[in-house]
């Protein structure tokens, strides 16, 4: 009964320390999510940049995994270059190699976690008990730094005694006798873990208690190591699964760089291994390779886990100092192995939300913009075909050009739907006022892009009834409307300007627009009352032609109101 529970209080402090990582990483994200944005925008210009800010900001949140899912929705929304992700990607893998550095440190009991865990959990809790959204986020960034810490002291006072158990090592210890074989399986252990925690960090603090309690020797806790690199690969890749393409080449890229690192470790593994114990040994420590422990057992747990730090530490900063120079050819690489969708259908789905938000309000705001820009752009090539529609002069060429537009209209019904309901899921979370603001402009922009859908429909159906009375439109009459259809299609230029525009402070534009189509409709309007009344064309015709103009100039409304929603949705933010 002591064993059970002493496994399930094991477990209790890994649940703890998982808990603390994604409780300080979302704090962390919830708190920076712009600054996190423009820092990312301003600090990938070049390769070196690009490592440095992948360094910093896995330092920060504490897990390269996190990182990594973040650069897949930056990539997703189109906020960052897949050759800049790959950069970052780099630096990730380094800067998570500062966590494997404070586990070795508190393993040897130079730095207790725990000391410090409880005092940052009570400044944590008096910041997330002040109203401000800020406070709120930045006490729950420190919290999850206390529960991380407390988790994984507790692990370590919890875990050595369990397996420190003859029946533990002697389960285990037949493994390691498999030569090459028994590096390969305990890599295997390792991404599996991996995968399983869905934290890197967690299975490198395991594998730093298993060698250090001795149950497994260094070479089978280096093999783990690696193996742990292809496991966080595992965990951006699924995530990038629903994405983009571009969200999936850097999925690619995180799992490139992993694997020829590995690969180049795995053929150097002895030597690398020695390099390894010679820079132990020059920072004060016993060198694992050629130091015999026997009898002190205490200076083997306090040496081992520096040793799997260094080699973390150092099989990322070899394998970035060799790639760095390569990111063109990655680039081409994850290209060939994730290439372009072929056909339009592409156009039709969604680019940059898919599977839900990213966890973080700011970027699943910003994910939500970009796709509303690609819904604008999709209804501007659907308008594209009310043109065709009005001047095509062969029925079943008309026909097709009217399936087109029905199609169109069934896309656009799609997109608001899930742009709607991604926008549903934003709302569930604790988002700050502005945010809500943007959300309520947002669901108006998509609502009147429906409309602009819908009457895309309106007109094919309209014109339907014209061809089934056998009606055409007289060469006056097309030349008026195409002059129409022009004023209504520089408009629609203007809108997707403006929805693209991230700093629109006046819409100037858009109010010219406007009015240049109202004022073309009074102007037909009037000419048509002439030509009814002088008997100039069919009467009939004359009431499809005036019901069209009528389309168009609703088409008009809804352009405008876009640009309205999307001025509103920028002046609140600022």
């Amino acid at each position: 009964m002591d064993t059970v529970y002493a496994v399930l209080k094991m477990l209790g402090c890994l649940g703890m320390f998982l808990y603390g990582m994604s409780l300080m990483s979302g704090g962390l994200q919830k708190l920076a999510g712009n600054s996190l944005r423009s820092f990312l925008a301003s600090m990938t210009s070049n390769r070196v940049k690009c490592v440095i800010t992948g360094i910093v900001v896995t330092a920060l949140v504490q897990s390269s995994t996190a990182t990594t899912l973040m650069l897949v929705s930056f990539v997703n929304a189109g906020l960052l270059a897949l050759a800049n992700a790959i950069g970052v990607i780099m630096g990730a893998n380094i800067g998570t190699t500062v966590t494997a550095w404070l586990f070795a440190l508190s393993f040897d009991g130079s730095f207790s976690l725990g000391a410090i865990a409880i005092p940052m959990m009570f400044f944590a809790f008096l910041f997330m008990s002040l109203k401000r959204t800020k406070y709120k986020n930045f006490g729950e960034f420190i919290m999850g730094f206390g529960f991380l810490f407390l988790g994984l002291s507790t692990l370590k006072d919890t875990a050595y005694p369990i397996l420190s158990q003859p029946a533990v090592q002697s389960f285990l210890a037949p493994l390691t006798n498999f030569g090459f074989g028994s590096i390969v399986l305990f890599m295997i252990i390792g991404a599996c873990m991996t995968l399983m925690l869905q934290s890197s960090a967690a299975t490198m603090s395991l594998t730093m208690l298993l060698v250090s309690v001795g149950v497994i020797p260094f070479e089978m806790a280096a093999a783990m190591v690696l193996g742990e690199n292809i496991g966080t690969t595992i965990t951006s890749n699924i995530a990038a699964s629903v994405a983009n393409v571009s969200a999936k080449r850097t999925a690619r890229a995180h799992m490139l760089f992993n694997v020829f690192g590995v690969i180049w470790v795995l053929c150097l593994f002895r030597p690398f291994l020695k390099l390894i114990g010679i820079i132990v040994e020059a920072l004060g420590f016993a060198n694992p390779m050629t130091t015999d422990f026997a009898g002190h057992e205490e200076e083997l747990a306090a040496t081992l886990p520096y040793c799997v730090a260094t080699l973390h530490t150092l099989f990322n900063l070899i394998n970035t100092l060799i790639l760095i120079w390569f990111i063109p050819l990655i680039e081409k690489i994850v290209k060939r192995l994730v290439p372009s969708p072929k056909g339009e259908e592409e156009v039709f789905k969604l680019k940059f939300i898919h599977g839900g938000p990213v966890g973080i309000p700011e970027l699943s705001i910003n994910e939500a913009q970009q796709e509303i820009v690609h819904f604008g752009e999709v209804c501007y090539e659907g308008y594209a075909l009310i043109r065709d529609a009005v001047n095509e002069q062969d029925p079943d060429k008309f026909e097709e050009i009217a399936k087109q537009l029905n199609k169109y209209e069934e896309i656009t019904d799609k997109m608001e739907f899930e742009i709607a309901s991604y926008l549903n899921e934003i709302s569930r979370d604790e988002i700050s006022n502005e945010s809500a603001e943007k959300l309520k402009s947002m669901y108006k922009i998509i609502g009147e892009m429906e409309s602009l859908g819908d009457s895309g429909d309106a007109i094919g159906r309209l014109l339907k009834r014209k061809w089934a009375h056998k009606k055409v439109f007289d060469e006056d009459m097309l030349k008026r409307l195409n002059r129409m259809i022009d004023i209504v299609d520089v408009a629609y230029q203007v809108m997707i300007e403006n929805l693209r525009n991230k700093h629109l402070t006046q819409i100037a534009n858009a109010v010219d627009a406007e009015c240049n189509i109202n004022e073309c409709r009074n102007n037909l309007r009037e000419e048509h009352i002439n030509n009814i009344e002088g008997d100039n064309y069919d009467y009939t015709s004359g009431v499809y032609y005036i019901d069209l103009v009528s389309e168009l100039e609703k088409i008009g409304d809804f352009i405008i109101n876009v640009s309205e929603s999307k001025l509103k949705m920028v002046t609140k933010r600022q």
